[in-house]
Protein backbone atom coordinates (compact mmCIF):
# COMPACT_ATOMS: atom_id res chain seq x y z
CA UNK A 1 0.00 0.00 0.00
CA UNK A 2 2.75 2.17 0.38
CA UNK A 3 4.30 1.46 -2.49
CA UNK A 4 1.01 2.26 -4.09
CA UNK A 5 0.23 5.71 -2.40
CA UNK A 6 3.80 6.64 -3.25
CA UNK A 7 3.28 6.03 -7.21
CA UNK A 8 0.18 7.77 -6.95
CA UNK A 9 1.55 11.03 -5.30
CA UNK A 10 4.22 10.99 -7.81
CA UNK A 11 1.02 11.15 -10.42
CA UNK A 12 -0.71 14.15 -9.11
CA UNK A 13 1.59 16.54 -10.09
CA UNK A 14 1.28 15.02 -13.70
CA UNK A 15 -2.50 14.96 -13.34
CA UNK A 16 -2.72 18.43 -12.46
CA UNK A 17 -0.28 19.23 -15.73
CA UNK A 18 -2.66 17.23 -17.74
CA UNK A 19 -5.85 18.83 -16.13
CA UNK A 20 -5.14 22.68 -15.97
CA UNK A 21 -2.89 22.62 -19.56
CA UNK A 22 -4.48 20.30 -21.52
CA UNK A 23 -7.94 19.60 -20.10
CA UNK A 24 -9.53 22.90 -19.30
CA UNK A 25 -8.24 24.35 -22.77
CA UNK A 26 -9.24 21.59 -24.58
CA UNK A 27 -12.67 22.01 -22.66
CA UNK A 28 -13.12 25.76 -22.95
CA UNK A 29 -12.27 25.47 -26.39
CA UNK A 30 -15.14 23.37 -27.32
CA UNK A 31 -17.48 25.33 -25.28
CA UNK A 32 -15.96 28.68 -27.03
CA UNK A 33 -16.99 27.36 -30.39
CA UNK A 34 -20.44 26.71 -29.30
CA UNK A 35 -21.06 29.78 -27.86
CA UNK A 36 -21.63 33.50 -28.73
CA UNK A 37 -23.16 36.38 -26.42
CA UNK A 38 -26.61 35.05 -26.71
CA UNK A 39 -25.74 31.22 -25.44
CA UNK A 40 -25.62 28.62 -27.69
CA UNK A 41 -25.36 28.58 -31.12
CA UNK A 42 -23.88 27.00 -34.25
CA UNK A 43 -23.29 30.04 -36.04
CA UNK A 44 -19.57 29.62 -36.07
CA UNK A 45 -19.60 26.02 -37.48
CA UNK A 46 -22.37 27.39 -40.10
CA UNK A 47 -19.47 30.23 -40.90
CA UNK A 48 -16.39 28.13 -41.40
CA UNK A 49 -18.73 25.77 -43.56
CA UNK A 50 -19.70 28.74 -46.22
CA UNK A 51 -17.07 31.09 -45.92
CA UNK A 52 -14.96 30.03 -48.93
CA UNK A 53 -11.46 31.84 -47.56
CA UNK A 54 -11.98 29.53 -44.22
CA UNK A 55 -12.52 26.87 -46.65
CA UNK A 56 -9.35 27.70 -48.75
CA UNK A 57 -7.57 28.12 -45.75
CA UNK A 58 -8.22 24.15 -44.66
CA UNK A 59 -7.60 23.16 -48.58
CA UNK A 60 -4.68 24.45 -48.55
CA UNK A 61 -2.87 23.40 -45.32
CA UNK A 62 -4.71 19.90 -45.72
CA UNK A 63 -2.85 19.67 -49.67
CA UNK A 64 0.50 21.30 -48.24
CA UNK A 65 0.53 18.69 -45.38
CA UNK A 66 -0.02 15.82 -47.60
CA UNK A 67 2.47 16.56 -50.22
CA UNK A 68 5.08 17.51 -47.29
CA UNK A 69 4.42 14.43 -45.58
CA UNK A 70 4.19 12.41 -48.23
CA UNK A 71 8.19 13.53 -49.95
CA UNK A 72 9.39 13.80 -46.75
CA UNK A 73 8.06 10.05 -46.09
CA UNK A 74 9.68 8.67 -49.63
CA UNK A 75 12.91 9.98 -48.75
CA UNK A 76 13.38 9.28 -45.45
CA UNK A 77 12.75 5.48 -46.56
CA UNK A 78 15.16 5.60 -49.07
CA UNK A 79 17.52 7.85 -46.91
CA UNK A 80 16.90 4.68 -43.52
CA UNK A 81 17.62 1.92 -45.76
CA UNK A 82 21.11 3.47 -47.15
CA UNK A 83 22.07 4.48 -43.35
CA UNK A 84 21.48 0.40 -42.50
CA UNK A 85 24.38 -0.10 -44.74
CA UNK A 86 26.69 2.03 -43.44
CA UNK A 87 28.82 1.76 -40.24
CA UNK A 88 27.67 2.14 -36.69
CA UNK A 89 29.66 5.22 -35.54
CA UNK A 90 28.33 6.48 -38.58
CA UNK A 91 24.71 5.84 -37.98
CA UNK A 92 24.64 7.33 -34.61
CA UNK A 93 26.74 10.57 -35.51
CA UNK A 94 23.40 10.84 -38.66
CA UNK A 95 20.86 10.14 -35.91
CA UNK A 96 22.70 12.65 -33.73
CA UNK A 97 22.34 15.06 -36.20
CA UNK A 98 18.78 13.79 -37.29
CA UNK A 99 17.53 14.67 -33.43
CA UNK A 100 19.61 18.11 -33.52
CA UNK A 101 17.45 19.09 -36.70
CA UNK A 102 14.09 17.66 -36.11
CA UNK A 103 13.72 20.35 -33.28
CA UNK A 104 14.71 23.24 -35.56
CA UNK A 105 11.47 24.50 -36.66
CA UNK A 106 9.29 27.60 -35.89
CA UNK A 107 10.50 31.20 -36.44
CA UNK A 108 14.57 30.35 -36.31
CA UNK A 109 13.92 27.65 -39.27
CA UNK A 110 11.77 30.58 -41.12
CA UNK A 111 14.46 33.24 -40.78
CA UNK A 112 17.74 30.82 -41.93
CA UNK A 113 15.81 30.21 -45.02
CA UNK A 114 15.19 34.17 -45.55
CA UNK A 115 19.03 34.82 -45.04
CA UNK A 116 19.91 31.88 -47.47
CA UNK A 117 17.49 31.81 -50.35
CA UNK A 118 15.13 34.96 -49.95
CA UNK A 119 15.11 37.76 -51.97
CA UNK A 120 18.41 39.11 -50.86
CA UNK A 121 19.37 35.97 -49.29
CA UNK A 122 23.26 34.06 -49.84
CA UNK A 123 22.07 31.56 -52.21
CA UNK A 124 19.83 33.69 -54.23
CA UNK A 125 22.49 36.78 -54.30
CA UNK A 126 25.70 34.20 -55.67
CA UNK A 127 23.43 32.62 -58.30
CA UNK A 128 22.26 35.78 -59.69
CA UNK A 129 26.40 36.99 -59.91
CA UNK A 130 26.61 33.63 -62.39
CA UNK A 131 23.68 34.86 -64.11
CA UNK A 132 21.77 32.28 -62.88
CA UNK A 133 17.94 32.76 -62.24
CA UNK A 134 15.91 29.96 -60.10
CA UNK A 135 12.44 31.76 -60.39
CA UNK A 136 11.66 30.75 -57.12
CA UNK A 137 10.11 32.80 -54.51
CA UNK A 138 10.44 31.84 -50.49
CA UNK A 139 7.29 33.57 -50.22
CA UNK A 140 5.05 31.36 -52.04
CA UNK A 141 3.56 27.71 -52.30
CA UNK A 142 6.59 25.80 -53.22
CA UNK A 143 8.93 28.43 -50.36
CA UNK A 144 6.31 27.15 -47.79
CA UNK A 145 6.86 23.10 -49.37
CA UNK A 146 10.18 23.39 -48.83
CA UNK A 147 10.33 24.40 -45.02
CA UNK A 148 7.67 21.92 -44.56
CA UNK A 149 9.59 19.10 -46.14
CA UNK A 150 12.85 20.47 -44.11
CA UNK A 151 11.33 20.09 -40.75
CA UNK A 152 9.69 16.92 -41.27
CA UNK A 153 12.64 14.88 -43.11
CA UNK A 154 14.36 14.57 -39.42
CA UNK A 155 11.63 13.84 -37.83
CA UNK A 156 10.66 10.88 -40.20
CA UNK A 157 14.29 9.73 -40.17
CA UNK A 158 13.90 9.37 -36.27
CA UNK A 159 10.51 7.32 -36.36
CA UNK A 160 11.26 4.93 -39.06
CA UNK A 161 14.75 4.05 -38.52
CA UNK A 162 13.69 1.45 -35.61
CA UNK A 163 10.84 -0.27 -38.15
CA UNK A 164 13.97 -1.52 -40.39
CA UNK A 165 15.38 -3.48 -38.27
CA UNK A 166 11.88 -5.38 -37.77
CA UNK A 167 12.94 -7.10 -40.71
CA UNK A 168 14.73 -9.83 -40.40
CA UNK A 169 18.24 -10.91 -41.84
CA UNK A 170 17.23 -14.86 -42.39
CA UNK A 171 13.93 -13.99 -44.40
CA UNK A 172 15.84 -12.05 -46.63
CA UNK A 173 18.59 -14.95 -47.32
CA UNK A 174 15.31 -17.47 -47.53
CA UNK A 175 13.32 -15.44 -49.95
CA UNK A 176 17.04 -15.15 -52.15
CA UNK A 177 16.96 -19.13 -51.62
CA UNK A 178 13.80 -19.53 -52.56
CA UNK A 179 14.93 -17.46 -55.76
CA UNK A 180 13.05 -13.99 -54.67
CA UNK A 181 14.16 -11.08 -56.26
CA UNK A 182 15.41 -7.78 -53.92
CA UNK A 183 12.48 -6.38 -55.85
CA UNK A 184 10.15 -9.37 -54.94
CA UNK A 185 11.52 -9.76 -51.25
CA UNK A 186 10.86 -5.80 -50.08
CA UNK A 187 6.96 -6.33 -51.93
CA UNK A 188 5.89 -9.65 -51.08
CA UNK A 189 7.58 -9.47 -47.66
CA UNK A 190 9.23 -5.90 -46.03
CA UNK A 191 7.02 -3.49 -47.26
CA UNK A 192 3.78 -5.29 -45.86
CA UNK A 193 6.22 -5.67 -42.87
CA UNK A 194 6.71 -2.14 -42.62
CA UNK A 195 3.55 -0.84 -43.80
CA UNK A 196 2.15 -0.57 -40.50
CA UNK A 197 4.99 2.03 -39.07
CA UNK A 198 5.04 4.21 -42.47
CA UNK A 199 1.59 4.46 -42.15
CA UNK A 200 2.05 5.46 -38.79
CA UNK A 201 4.57 7.59 -39.70
CA UNK A 202 2.63 9.20 -42.34
CA UNK A 203 -0.07 10.11 -39.71
CA UNK A 204 2.45 11.25 -37.42
CA UNK A 205 3.73 13.90 -40.11
CA UNK A 206 0.42 15.22 -41.37
CA UNK A 207 -0.64 16.08 -37.97
CA UNK A 208 3.15 18.27 -37.34
CA UNK A 209 2.31 19.66 -40.52
CA UNK A 210 -1.22 20.86 -40.80
CA UNK A 211 -0.88 22.16 -36.63
CA UNK A 212 2.66 24.12 -37.68
CA UNK A 213 1.55 28.00 -37.51
CA UNK A 214 5.44 29.79 -36.56
CA UNK A 215 7.42 28.67 -39.28
CA UNK A 216 4.35 29.53 -41.88
CA UNK A 217 3.23 32.83 -40.19
CA UNK A 218 7.23 34.23 -40.03
CA UNK A 219 7.75 33.75 -43.60
CA UNK A 220 4.61 34.77 -45.01
CA UNK A 221 2.63 36.47 -42.24
CA UNK A 222 -0.81 36.61 -43.06
CA UNK A 223 -0.11 36.55 -47.00
CA UNK A 224 -0.81 33.02 -47.45
CA UNK A 225 -4.26 31.22 -46.29
CA UNK A 226 -3.62 28.54 -44.01
CA UNK A 227 -6.07 27.34 -41.08
CA UNK A 228 -3.35 27.67 -38.41
CA UNK A 229 -2.37 31.60 -39.59
CA UNK A 230 -6.38 31.73 -39.50
CA UNK A 231 -6.66 30.80 -36.14
CA UNK A 232 -3.93 33.03 -34.73
CA UNK A 233 -5.45 36.02 -37.19
CA UNK A 234 -8.84 35.55 -35.58
CA UNK A 235 -7.14 35.41 -31.46
CA UNK A 236 -4.75 37.92 -31.82
CA UNK A 237 -7.35 40.20 -33.65
CA UNK A 238 -5.53 41.52 -37.26
CA UNK A 239 -9.15 43.02 -38.00
CA UNK A 240 -11.00 42.20 -34.91
CA UNK A 241 -10.81 39.48 -32.45
CA UNK A 242 -13.42 36.43 -32.75
CA UNK A 243 -12.16 33.67 -30.16
CA UNK A 244 -15.18 32.07 -30.80
CA UNK A 245 -14.62 31.27 -34.43
CA UNK A 246 -10.94 30.70 -33.76
CA UNK A 247 -11.83 27.65 -31.47
CA UNK A 248 -14.41 26.29 -34.11
CA UNK A 249 -11.57 26.41 -36.83
CA UNK A 250 -9.16 24.41 -34.02
CA UNK A 251 -12.04 21.82 -33.36
CA UNK A 252 -13.07 21.28 -37.25
CA UNK A 253 -8.63 20.69 -37.58
CA UNK A 254 -8.52 18.54 -34.56
CA UNK A 255 -11.30 16.47 -35.94
CA UNK A 256 -9.18 16.26 -39.25
CA UNK A 257 -6.22 15.01 -37.84
CA UNK A 258 -8.55 12.57 -35.57
CA UNK A 259 -9.65 11.63 -38.32
CA UNK A 260 -6.16 10.74 -39.89
CA UNK A 261 -4.99 9.03 -37.30
CA UNK A 262 -8.47 6.43 -37.24
CA UNK A 263 -7.44 5.85 -41.18
CA UNK A 264 -4.25 4.98 -40.12
CA UNK A 265 -5.38 2.51 -37.19
CA UNK A 266 -7.66 0.52 -39.65
CA UNK A 267 -5.05 0.34 -42.12
CA UNK A 268 -2.94 -0.77 -39.97
CA UNK A 269 -5.17 -3.60 -38.36
CA UNK A 270 -5.92 -4.30 -41.51
CA UNK A 271 -2.83 -5.07 -42.86
CA UNK A 272 -2.17 -6.79 -39.64
CA UNK A 273 -4.74 -8.92 -40.36
CA UNK A 274 -3.95 -10.02 -44.20
CA UNK A 275 -0.41 -10.63 -42.74
CA UNK A 276 -1.92 -12.92 -40.33
CA UNK A 277 -3.82 -14.72 -42.60
CA UNK A 278 -1.05 -15.66 -45.50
Amino acid sequence: MNRKKRVLFILVPFALLMTFFFLVPLIYMLMSSFSNSEGFTLEHYQEVLTSSYILQGFKNSFALSVVSAFVALVASLLGVYSMTYLPEPVRERLLILSNLTSNFAGVPLAFAFIVLLGNSGLFTLALDSFGWDLSFSLYSWSGLLLIYIYFQLPLSIMLLYPIYYGIQQQWKDAAALLGASKFTFWKKIGLPILFPGIAGTFTILFANAIGAYASAYALTGSNFNLAAIRIGALIKGDIFAQPELASAIAVLLGVIMIIGMLLSEWLTRKTRKDLSER
